[in-house]
């Protein structure tokens, strides 16, 4: 029997990361439910005793369940019977085998039914579901609707949907429809009041919806007459139960297919408001693609780690000229940045799940009681730091995912090309992970926030305080150095403020620099407290270096004058 937890050792490695001992103790008010329920923990050691077990379960049923069905849910998929969604045979077999192992709702509080566990080994579960199988992680992940819930939803709605979420009822977020994708703000699904029935009534159609005929959607609606921007929507959730929403079909998608991807039309359907009216885009949509991406983030990781290693285990079957492919350099090489570049965005992925853990729980408390003055400095920092980190979570760990898979075919050779093997599967999966949820261009907008405002830069230093052993130290100056670079060329691109559109043409280059120097100190002071991290650590810092370099050329000889160039093509 595999165990996709228990064979991975940089998943117990970061889940002992030495904040989580803060982190666990927000999120269980120092232990107070301890006396409550009786599996509560009761301290720390015992609290990650249960995520490890708990991790485990679920690592067991992915390896066992989820990876073997991956190729019949890939081949069948699902289908629409009587204006339902029927998933795959398997799909609804690893379905099951969660719901049975009692795994669903891990994050939600227990009077819910929920396991009230932290976003780390939440997230943790994402990215093993998605080494198992990526399409499935879908309608796993979608878990996420429950935080929506648990966080802005009445008392009422709380009580009525997040028992079932916590039991397996599987959830939707209905956001984008047939001229509204990323524009969310032209979303134009109504959403009218009837009084007579005290509900709301939704609309209208909604497009490229994973896991569309969900038990319970979020649905993004215009409910204010008039508007046509994002101060007109609000969010309601529905339940599927009521049977009024049209199955109009199930895309037919290049990859993920065991995860169905619906057009929607809604018929009246009766609705329940999330929150307050108004807030449904500025507030809780935007909260819910934070968590989405993060889960992407968890996603490209686990893909990322399915292809490594069919790749490495091709790699030493596989013998040419005499001798296993492995030994040859260029082999050599390709595994060792597919090997560098999955840790450098596993680190990234708990770094930001941290953050997010922290403030999250902070907010939680906020909901309680006053927090103290220090408690309010964190919760800021951390909501700050989550917020910079996300976008280039997404950005590095979708685009990686790609590459990985991409090199995972390359090393199979023709054999990888063929439906016999796993990894053409991988890379046609991979390919989705740059778009939904916001694709790298959209990524990129959102972190060169984080460049202008000095939040990369400013984490970037606090690493570098960090003290490394002797072996360590020359990564560390080069990192230093090339962080000095990094704020010198800033300089440079600043000048083009006059021209918004020059700047915003070397966005996606300063972007990945301050990513490179972001994952590159996380992998060094990773291999610090545990030598496993070593090669990687020095693996990605030799790319940094070139890619950096390239970045950096490009933005010293840059000629503003040059877009013209660019317009013209386009005119052509």
């Amino acid at each position: 029997m595999g165990n996709f937890f228990n064979d991975n050792e940089g998943l117990k490695f970061h889940l002992r990361h030495e904040l989580m001992e803060e982190i666990i103790r927000l999120k269980e008010r120092d232990y107070a439910d301890k006396d409550k329920y009786d599996y509560a923990p009761e301290n720390f050691e015992d609290a990650v005793d249960s995520y490890e077990k708990v991790l485990g379960i679920i690592g067991e049923i992915s390896a066992d369940v989820l990876w073997e069905n991956a190729e019949s849910v890939d081949k069948q998929g699902p289908r629409i019977e009587n204006n339902e969604i029927i998933y795959a045979d398997g799909t609804q077999k690893n379905h099951q085998a969660l719901k049975d192992a009692g795994v669903y709702g891990l994050s939600l509080p227990r009077q819910y039914g929920g396991l009230n566990f932290s976003y780390v080994p939440y997230v943790m579960a994402a990215e093993i579901v998605s080494r198992g199988d990526c399409s499935f992680a879908n309608i796993w992940g979608l878990q996420d609707c429950a935080e929506t819930i648990y966080e802005f939803a009445s008392e009422e709605i709380k009580n009525e949907f997040l028992p079932r979420i916590n039991k397996g009822d599987t959830c939707s977020m209905d956001l984008t429809e047939p001229d509204a994708g990323s524009d969310l703000q032209a979303v134009g699904l109504k959403a009218t009041f009837d009084e007579a029935n005290n509900c709301w009534r939704l609309n209208g159609v909604k497009r490229f919806i994973t896991n569309g005929d969900a038990d319970i959607k979020l649905v993004l609606a215009r409910s204010e007459e008039g508007t046509t921007d994002g101060r007109g929507l609000s969010y309601f959730v529905y339940d599927r139960a009521n049977k009024a929403v049209t199955v109009r079909r199930i895309e037919n998608k290049l990859g993920i297919k065991g995860s169905p991807t619906a057009e929607l039309v809604f018929n009246n359907a009766p609705a329940q408001l999330v929150g307050d009216r108004k807030l449904g885009l500025i507030k809780y949509v935007m909260s819910l693609m934070n968590g989405a991406r993060l889960g992407v983030g968890a996603q490209s990781v686990g893909l990322a780690e399915a292809a490594y290693r069919e790749a490495v285990k091709y790699a030493n079957e596989r013998e040419q000229f005499g001798k296993a492919i492995i030994n040859f350099p260029a082999v050599m090489e390709m595994l060792s940045n597919m090997r560098a570049k999955t840790d450098a965005i596993r680190t990234l992925l708990y770094e930001t799940a941290r953050s997010v853990d922290m403030y999250k729980s902070l907010e939680a408390i906020s909901r309680e009681r006053k927090l103290e003055a220090e408690e309010r400095q964190t919760l800021k920092t951390y909501s700050r730091l989550a917020d910079a980190l996300t976008p280039m979570l997404k950005l590095f760990s979708s685009e990686y995912a790609n590459q990985i898979t991409y090199d995972c075919i390359q090393v199979h050779g023709g054999s990888g090309f063929m439906k016999d093997y796993a990894c053409e599967r991988f890379y046609r999966d991979a390919r989705i992970l740059t778009i939904y949820e916001g694709t790298s261009q959209l990524q990129v907008v959102a972190a060169i926030r984080g460049v202008v405002s000095g939040a990369y830069v400013g984490r970037i230093k606090e690493y570098e305080q960090i003290e490394v052993r002797d072996d360590l130290k020359p990564l560390r100056q080069t990192l230093i150095s090339l962080r000095e670079e990094f704020e010198k060329v800033y300089e440079i691109a600043k000048e083009w403020s006059s021209s918004s559109e020059a700047f915003d043409f070397n966005s996606r280059r300063l972007v990945e620099i301050a990513g490179y120097l972001v994952m590159c100190n996380l992998l060094v002071n990773d291999a610090n407290k545990d030598a496993m991290f070593t090669k990687s650590a020095k693996i990605m810092t030799k790319l940094a270096e070139s890619e950096i370099a390239k970045a950096i050329t490009y933005i010293k000889n840059f000629n503003p004058e040059i877009l013209e160039d660019y317009k013209n093509i386009i005119a052509e």
